[in-house]
């Protein structure tokens, strides 16, 4: 179920992805379990993949899920295209690399993948969304997150990346300036009513499609609530009475 790398910016099956930021690979799969691959994608971050390994990723797409494999890679340029392709090895759907990294970190990474039968989506990480403009100063980043998303993005998109992560705030600016074909796959997604935990740039589902997000990343909204199969259908009707 990976993107064909003949076209590879289409944007098919569920926009909603669900982060299985699990302490286990027992508490994961009975999360996944109890959801539906026609309805959800499925992130696998640090902490279950770190705990879990390779195999709970392919448990889940033997389940049929589409994986995002969310390591936000980033080390010298052959250890990070080495590391990609171990990824798309195990069948994932996306995977991400920090733009921090730099260009030729970037297009190594592209070109490790470049001759995968399957290759993956490839996107690049720009400002976290629990980062703020203090905190950017405090590692010597110049102006706040809006304008190094921006000059990450436009990086990324040199490098020949297939999209970024970014936080739904700056989405409509990226789309703007990037077109329909740039993926921005959005964390900081807050349904009404949700609390902002960590995050600090936030949106609701909605808001975020109609600013121009491609995939919309979810995690405890869905996966702490009292009824994460009723929060991912009620996120599903936000998103379908758009249409």
């Amino acid at each position: 179920m990976n993107a064909a790398a003949s076209s590879p910016f289409r944007i098919e099956g569920p926009r909603i992805i669900v982060a299985l930021d699990c302490p286990d690979s027992r508490t994961a799969l009975a999360l996944a379990g109890r959801l539906d691959s026609r309805h959800c994608r499925l992130k696998v971050g640090k902490e279950l993949f770190t705990r879990a390994g390779p195999e709970v990723v392919a448990r889940l797409t033997a389940a049929g899920f589409d994986v995002f494999l969310d390591l936000k890679y980033h080390d010298i340029p052959n250890t990070v295209a080495q590391a990609c392709t171990a990824a798309a090895d195990l069948g994932v759907w996306m995977m991400n690399v920090h733009t921090l990294g730099g260009r030729r970190m970037l297009e190594a990474a592209r070109d490790a993948l470049a001759g995968h039968g399957e290759r993956p989506f490839l996107v690049g990480v720009t400002v976290l969304t629990s980062v703020g403009a203090d905190e950017l100063a405090e590692v010597g980043l110049n102006g706040g997150p809006e304008e190094n998303v921006l000059r990450l993005a436009r990086l990324a998109r040199a490098a020949g990346l297939d999209g970024v992560v970014c936080a739904p705030a700056e989405a409509a600016r990226l789309r703007a300036e990037f077109g329909p074909r740039f993926l921005l796959v959005t964390p900081g997604i807050r349904p009404v009513g949700s609390g902002r935990d960590d995050q600090r740039r936030i949106m609701t589902p909605a808001q975020a499609l109609q600013a121009g997000a491609s995939y919309l990343v979810v995690g405890r909204p869905v996966t702490q609530a009292p009824d994460p199969i009723a929060a991912l259908a009620a996120i599903q009707t936000e998103i379908d009475a758009l249409t």
